[in-house]
């Protein structure tokens, strides 16, 4: 079932650290291509020497050695799978914070792979509020968290923090690629909105939203991993949005008359269109070259709208293409979200309601998903990542197109 399966491994400081040489060899056993990389404090519990005889590849520890270095993008490029094991307390938390102070570190920024990590702690750390908000923050990435075991631990104490055994590992591993997608999407572009649009007042002013643009790249990142080309249409979102885009092409635009004109260049090549970006509804009438200044008088505004990305799409959409669109509701949700679906002759409306758990620049979502063939699908709160493989799901199990 593993064999070809190229697995990283990241071995941090835990007496645990022992049970990864089995693994090793477990998954070597079944002609997987394992890659083992280490934290310096991570050699004080197991050898290198073994795990590189066991592996049949050198292990990595530090990024440079004398005159050469160790590639981490290759890495974290590289791998199907990169697992972390066993994670200890202090990994874990530099992990949660984007921290990248070592090799290991490095490699998972890096990675464009799903990453599975199985704690191992004492059970007072396991418990703290601080290393429970830190594995929330890791499941909301969209890692795979396993749960450590309840057993004999090293302080001597009975209880949680004991690492899974090789075998519960290796099973975990196994099913991960039974059931992870293949490259469905291969052959496909995608095109892709997300972040808010910013329209101008004056050189230093504007109306926005507070769109953080994460579903949307969670998107874009879902289909590239399915095999597709994506091209992301990016609004002005954290610099964070902007990382891990290997692969997908970026179009970086501020206005709402900016994003429709660049979907417009490339909805008619698209298989797919994903419509997440919180686009604006109206604009200035008109800008100002110089900043407005304060005055004693009331400021009035003229705004006019701006130009319905969506409805313009599905005016010109074909039949073999799929036409995606959010609706984010305060009121009437569903009522409103299917008017939007039949009027602007979507595919597929996905409901966000902020009466039920969606959130501007949440790490979750709850969704909703429409069809205009009547199906209803929902979906409890989720990580944005798992959500985007949701929706993603829907559109190819659906079969209202030809995709």
């Amino acid at each position: 079932m593993l064999e070809g399966k190229k697995i990283a491994i990241g071995v941090s400081g835990s007496i645990a650290a022992y049970k990864i040489v089995h693994l090793v060899r477990l998954l070597v056993k079944q002609k997987a291509v394992v890659k083992v990389m280490m934290t310096p404090a991570a050699r004080d519990f197991v050898s290198p020497l073994t795990l590189s005889t066991l592996s049949k590849n050198e292990v990595l520890i530090d990024i440079a050695s004398g005159n050469t270095w160790a590639n981490h993008v290759e890495l974290g490029r590289w791998a199907d799978l990169l697992l972390i094991a066993p994670l200890s307390c202090n990994t874990l938390a530099k992990m949660a914070q984007g921290h990248c102070d070592n090799l290991l570190l490095s490699v998972y920024l890096s990675a464009t792979c799903p990453v599975m990590v199985s704690p191992a702690m004492d059970e007072d750390m396991w418990h703290h509020p601080a290393t429970q908000k830190n594995i929330e923050q890791l499941k909301a990435f969209g890692h795979i968290v396993l749960t450590p075991g309840y057993g004999e631990l090293a302080s001597g104490l009975i209880g949680d923090g004991r690492m899974e055994e090789p075998e519960t590992i290796l099973r975990q591993i196994e099913a991960f690629f039974e059931n992870m997608p293949g490259k469905d999407l291969k052959g496909k572009k995608v095109l892709v909105t997300a972040g808010p649009t910013q329209e101008a007042l004056d050189p230093v002013r504007f109306i926005g939203n507070h769109s953080s643009g994460k579903m949307g790249y969670a998107l874009a990142k879902e289909c590239r991993q399915r095999g597709a080309h994506v091209v992301l249409v990016l609004g002005p979102a954290p610099a964070v949005m902007q990382q891990d885009l290997s692969g997908i092409t970026l179009i970086k635009v501020v206005s709402a008359e900016e994003m429709y004109r660049a979907c417009m260049d490339h909805f008619p090549s698209a298989d797919i269109a994903l419509m997440a970006a919180a686009v604006a509804d109206y604009r200035p009438a008109t800008v100002s070259d110089t900043k407005i200044k304060k005055q004693e008088n009331d400021l009035e505004l003229t705004l006019v709208k701006t130009r319905d990305i969506l409805a313009a799409l599905g005016a010109v959409k074909n039949s073999r293409q799929v036409l995606l669109g959010f609706a984010l509701e305060t009121n009437n949700e569903e009522v409103h979200a299917l008017e939007k679906l039949h009027k602007k002759n979507a595919d597929y409306i996905v409901l966000n309601s902020l009466n039920d758990g969606a959130a501007f620049g949440a790490d979750t979502n709850k969704i909703t998903i429409y069809s205009k063939t009547g199906e209803k699908t929902g979906f409890a709160s989720k990580s944005k990542q798992a959500v985007a493989k949701d929706i993603i799901d829907t559109i190819l199990k659906t079969g209202t197109t030809t995709i």
